[in-house]
Formats: C-alpha cells, sequence, structure tokens
C-alpha cells in the first residue's frame, strides 16, 4: 500500500497540541523533527514531492516539522482535506501564534521507502524499570536483563518513543502481575500488548479501529514469539459497536489500557468497568494537559484514581475500579 506523508510546520510549544488535535481526525505515527533537518531532505529530494509550500525554504529556525501519514486512497484523501480545513481554523483561532505559520506540504509514499526512513530515527530504548524496546533491524548489548520487546512498527502508531507510549509502558511494568488478563484499546502496532504479556500477563485483547493496525499488532505479536492463543485483535469502534462490545466482554480483565486521546477516554469512561475484574486497573494515556481535567471528572465518576503521571505535555492516568 502506498502512503500520503503530510508534514505541517508549527513551532516547538505547538508541536504537542497539534499532535492531539490531529489525533481527533483519527491521524497518528507522528514524526516530529526539527525544520533545518527537513529544509535539506526537501531540498535533496525535490523530485518526489507532488507539492511543497515556499515557506518551507525560508528562514524558519526555532520551527518544528510534524509529519503524519495517510492511506492513499479515497478515504486518506478526504482525511487530508479534513486536516487542510481544521488547519485553517486553528489558524484564524491562533491569537497569541502559538501554532506558528501551520503551512502544509504533502508527498506520496510508497511502503518500501517509508520503513527504510524509520530505520534513521528508530534506535533501541529503555522504558522504565524492566523494558528494552529494540526495533527488530537493529542489535544492542542489555547487561541490566531487561525485557526486550521487538517492534516493527509498520504504519501504525506506537514505538515506545513518544511521551504517552512511555508513560503507558512504565504503568505497565508497575501494575502488571504473572497470570493477568489484558484489554488494549486503541493497540495501534500492539506495542502495549505485548509489554504487558512479556512483562507477566497471560493473554491479550487488542482493538482498534483501524484494520492496518491490528495487522500490524499481529507481526510484533508473532516477532516476540507470542501465538495467537496469547494474543488476539479485533478491528472495530469500542464506542458505537454494540457486538463487539458483547464479544469483548465474554471475559474480565485485570487491566484495561487505553493510549488514544481524551475526547475518546471520556466516554469510555463509562463503558470499561464492564470489561474489568473487581480489583482492575484502567491505565488512560494519550491525554494533553488541557483536557487533563475533564478526563479527570469522568474518571472519577466511575473509579478511584491511584494517580496521574506527566510527561512535558502529556498526562496518564492510573485507575481502580471503585467498589460498590
Amino acid at each position: 500500500m502506498d502512503w500520503i506523508r503530510l508534514t505541517i510546520r508549527t513551532t516547538r510549544d505547538g508541536s504537542e497540541p497539534l499532535c492531539a488535535v490531529l489525533a481527533d481526525f483519527g491521524a497518528d505515527g507522528f514524526e516530529i523533527q526539527d525544520s533545518a533537518e527537513f529544509k535539506r531532505f526537501l531540498e535533496q529530494n525535490k523530485a518526489r514531492w507532488d507539492y511543497i509550500d515556499e515557506g518551507l525554504f525560508k528562514d524558519d529556525s526555532g520551527q518544528v516539522l510534524v509529519s503524519l501519514y495517510l492511506s492513499d486512497n479515497p478515504a486518506g484523501h478526504a482525511k487530508k482535506e479534513l486536516i487542510r480545513e481544521c488547519l485553517k481554523e486553528l489558524k484564524t483561532r491562533d491569537k497569541d501564534n502559538m501554532f506558528g505559520s501551520l503551512d502544509l506540504s504533502y508527498s506520496r509514499v510508497n511502503e518500501e521507502d517509508w520503513a527504510e526512513n524509520w530505520k534513521k530515527f528508530f534506535h533501541p530504548v529503555k522504558i522504565g524499570k524492566r523494558v528494552l524496546i529494540r526495533p527488530e533491524w537493529e542489535s544492542c548489548d542489555n547487561p541490566e536483563g531487561r525485557v526486550v520487546l521487538l517492534i516493527d512498527p509498520g504504519m501504525s502508531f506506537g514505538t515506545g518513543t513518544h511521551e504517552t507510549t512511555k508513560l503507558c509502558i512504565e504503568a505497565l511494568d508497575e501494575h502488571i502481575k504473572d497470570g493477568d488478563v489484558v484489554l488494549d484499546i486503541g493497540c495501534g502496532s500492539g506495542i502495549l500488548s505485548v509489554a504487558a504479556l512479556l512483562l507477566g500477563a497471560a493473554s491479550a485483547v487488542g482493538v482498534d479501529i483501524d484494520s492496518n493496525a491490528v495487522e500490524t499488532a499481529y507481526k510484533n505479536a508473532k516477532l516476540n514469539g507470542l501465538s495467537k492463543e496469547r494474543f488476539g485483535a479485533y478491528t472495530g469502534d469500542i464506542l458505537t459497536d454494540e457486538s463487539l462490545r458483547r464479544e469483548l466482554s465474554n471475559k474480565k480483565y485485570d487491566v484495561v489500557i487505553a493510549n488514544i486521546v481524551a475526547d475518546v477516554i471520556i466516554p469510555l469512561c463509562g463503558l470499561v468497568p464492564e470489561f474489568l475484574n473487581k480489583d482492575g486497573i484502567f491505565i488512560s494515556s494519550g491525554i494533553i494537559a488541557s483536557k487533563e481535567e475533564p478526563v479527570r471528572q469522568a474518571l472519577e465518576k466511575q473509579f478511584d484514581i491511584i494517580k496521574s503521571v506527566k510527561d512535558n505535555d502529556w498526562v496518564a492516568f492510573h485507575a481502580k475500579r471503585k467498589t460498590r
């Protein structure tokens, strides 16, 4: 499958909230990089770009480039136009110029080129006390004897390097017990399900609205030696699909984790208790700091909040099902 790469010029302060806005459109798999580096890339690869905003070639010191990928099909092109309109509206409301120019450029990228680009930027990373995430194409020393999680992210969000994913893996490291059963809502590349299983969970179920994410999650589970008896995944929207919710609620889970966005987590708070065991833990992340309070209020209706953890502009909650 080919892809559309969208690149948006913003500021360092605006990059994280911009990602949160884009995530509301179902966008994920963000790359965030210094614009000087990207400018060099543009100049060296002019022939590969269909359209480039000339503003990108001007002096843009202090700017940041946020890139994301959409499927090169009618649905992806429709989403691209929605994002274009969103950026226009965001610019008109940005009285303090926090987001900068929001210039948009795009190109088409084939699967092979995208995979090779990832290899330049994705390297082994330690997370929490026990986890070492290693891309499958690299080797590294592991003197601490950490749990090694092999990953090939495909086109789906979740390499472990983003703050929201790190917060989730740290939470799993803290809460997973041997034999736990895990539900991963918005599983993306499957990295959180795989992490939970490698940390001792007996089984995990992932669910994502993107069939490409589910396919990638299965590949990453297999890459880590995990059978389909231990990891299974569904494609669908847990908020709107009642049959999917019934299917998932056939078993109860010790840990439910959702690394999505605040506007999805808020309505999820009313649904998650039906999936949890009596003493179950709900871990939620992907929450931009400005949405922390609305999520907290939604959680407190159904859960006792154990703690909240911040990393830069992102927040994660650890919560326990209320006892009636």
